[in-house]
């Protein structure tokens, strides 16, 4: 895995939407695989957190016949933070303060989501220019 190119991602993304404050990417199952957070969040924590969360999610949507779940989000009284599955194998958390721009955060993240997916299992090199 290219832990360069994932920290690439994170940064890129943090460049392209206001208001950004922290990224996490983990493991399904919530072990961290990159941070890119202050020294006041625990990544691995918030990996694991995030895990649960995000399963949740998941089985309601597939519980309430919703479709595929595309993201949570979660409004604190300084922020939000928003969830998204990674392929079938990963996730990637975003925290956000109160002015990040959340419609814009989810249009900027579906490549993201995809880039990241490519680095995790390794297809990265074997993807097509432009993806």
């Amino acid at each position: 895995m290219d832990h360069q190119a994932l920290a690439r991602e994170m940064r890129g993304l943090r460049e392209q939407v206001t208001g950004i404050t922290d990224t996490v990417v983990a493991a399904a199952d919530g072990l961290l695989i990159a941070a890119d957070t202050a020294d006041s969040i625990d990544p691995e924590g918030l990996a694991a957190l995030a895990a649960a969360g995000l399963g949740l999610a998941r089985r309601t949507s597939e519980a309430t016949d919703r479709g595929a779940l595309q993201r949570t989000v979660t409004y604190g009284s300084r922020g939000c933070a928003a969830f998204y599955g990674v392929g079938d194998t990963a996730l990637m958390v975003v925290l956000g303060d109160e002015g990040m721009d959340v419609d814009r955060l989810h249009t900027a993240t579906q490549p993201t989501l995809r880039r990241i997916d490519l680095i995790l299992t390794d297809r990265a090199a074997k993807a097509p220019e432009g993806v």
